[in-house]
């Protein structure tokens, strides 16, 4: 009985490592788009990957991990010195202090299928060594998947013009939450 019940077990575990995949991203092929706003306008740029892995079960993401090059953020909506200004301010401390802190992670903790394809995903995301519960849809299309998550920067410890810890800004305020488009490509 127990010689029956080891085996069941192992063909199960057998089973279970035989259906999960795990796919590494190209890191120069993939991309985050980045969307700030603030009450008078708003900016965008890129940012770029480090490394990023998706571990796919039968019918779900049942892991996975990325690490984000905090030090590449790139404005795309200004040229020249003003660029170079609000790059420099958003890897200041005011923002991301990317000197302290290089790099930022997402860890995939599981997720269930919506619809074909796409994917409910619980994630912790960790920014300025501060880490918070997320979700967000991932839709995946053959050797490519893609994601809009909105970000509140507010738990990160990000608070340079932020409404949650400074009143009277009037039109200096910028909004807490932020927007990435992240395209993966494997």
């Amino acid at each position: 009985m127990k010689k029956t019940i080891l085996f069941l077990f192992l063909a199960a575990t057998a089973v279970s490592w035989s259906q999960s995949k795990e796919m590494n991203i190209n890191a120069a092929e993939s991309s985050i788009q980045w969307l700030a706003k603030k009450v008078t306008g708003q900016h965008n740029g890129i940012i770029n990957f480090v490394s990023g892995n998706l571990t796919l079960g039968e019918n779900n993401i049942s892991g996975g991990s990325f690490e984000v090059a905090m030090n590449t953020i790139n404005v795309l909506d200004l040229s020249g010195e003003y660029k170079e200004k609000l790059e420099g301010h958003l890897k200041s401390d005011d923002f991301f202090g990317v000197e302290k802190f290089p790099s930022a992670q997402l860890n995939i903790t599981g997720s269930k299928m919506k619809a074909d394809n796409v994917y409910a995903v619980e994630a912790t995301l960790t920014i300025k060594e501060i880490s918070h519960p997320i979700t967000f849809d991932l839709q995946m299309e053959g050797d490519t998947a893609n994601a809009k998550v909105v970000i509140d920067r507010s738990k990160y410890n990000v608070r340079y013009g932020s409404t949650s810890f400074f009143d009277n800004l009037g039109d200096k305020a910028i909004y807490d939450d932020f927007e990435l488009e992240i395209n993966l490509k494997f």
